[in-house]
């Protein structure tokens, strides 16, 4: 049997990313966070966490953070749900990983109606890595374009978030003048997200058949990304999501090449009313705003 405030102690170190911060959140000493986490690895025989700064979970670790977070997750819930109020005050604290553009699009609105009564911690990934951070317990749900469900989760289809390849009218005019050519195309300045983002490789991939490596612009922040296409920075895959908002400003150069992304819901399994809440909200708008599979 673990230990409840064994495991209140690694929750607490994890997420402050030190003993003395994490005394501070508990209300304890230092080496009360030590001395628990110490009877935590023996009971479980592994070591949990790597005393570094901040403190890292290893690999055996993450189980047992995972249970951590599903505890108390679940004691919030309780004690919203008896009217016992908290006793630091907090809100519930959900965390999330989700894809920029999915955030910066429309999951910030979906869930700007939760924050008189969650503190949310959004956790940026791109959608095919998103899973990672379910797997190890730092986040309680995901959205991802991953459809298997994480061991001990729920999956389900949002929906699809359409991309397009998109430029300036003058970008296109200087280097596809004649046609998005292989040739234009392997000299053509690219925008890439990060070295995570795969969509414009995946373009260059189906369109020139060979490897080829243009110059690259990587700007990692969703809105700046779409500056820097709209700039002539270079051209790159939005999301009709964003790219739709300011019609006139961007050219769609090859009309007849989409790359749908499907996204889904991934959450722990847990009876949680608020989390359940924010699960609907977040199904019902993506039914609104993203594409739909045909049946």
């Amino acid at each position: 049997m673990l230990d409840i405030e064994q495991l209140k102690a690694l929750h607490a170190a994890v997420d402050e990313g030190t003993f003395d911060a994490a005394a501070r959140k508990l209300h304890v000493t230092p080496s009360a966070i030590s001395q628990r986490i110490k009877a935590l690895e023996v009971s479980v025989g592994r070591v949990l966490v790597q005393r570094t700064k901040p403190i890292r979970v290893t690999d055996s670790g993450r189980e047992v953070l995972r249970l951590a977070r599903q505890i108390d997750a679940l004691t919030q819930d309780v004690v919203r749900e008896l009217g016992l109020g908290d006793a630091d005050g907090a809100m519930a604290r959900i965390s999330i990983a989700v894809n920029a553009d999915s955030l910066s699009t429309w999951v910030l609105r979906v869930l700007a109606s939760f924050t008189t009564e969650v503190s949310f911690d959004f956790h940026l990934d791109d959608q095919d890595h998103t899973t990672e951070l379910l797997r190890d317990g730092s986040v309680m749900a995901a959205i991802t374009s991953v459809a298997t469900p994480i061991q001990g989760c729920t999956s389900s289809l949002l929906g699809i978030m359409r991309y397009r390849p998109m430029a300036s009218a003058s970008f296109c005019e200087r280097w596809f003048s004649d046609g998005v050519t292989a040739e234009a195309l392997s000299k053509a300045p690219v925008v890439v997200f990060n070295r995570k983002d795969l969509l414009q490789d995946r373009y260059l991939g189906r369109k020139v058949g060979l490897l080829v490596d243009p110059p690259r612009h990587f700007v990692p922040a969703t809105a700046d990304f779409a500056d820097a296409v709209r700039l002539g920075y270079g051209w790159g895959l939005l999301p009709d999501l964003q790219s739709l908002e300011t019609p006139g400003t961007l050219v769609g150069f090859d009309p007849e090449y989409v790359d749908d992304v499907p996204l889904y819901w991934q959450q722990w399994k847990l009876s949680s009313p608020i989390l359940a809440r924010i699960s609907l909200a977040v199904a019902a708008r993506a039914n609104e705003l993203l594409h739909q599979l045909s049946p």
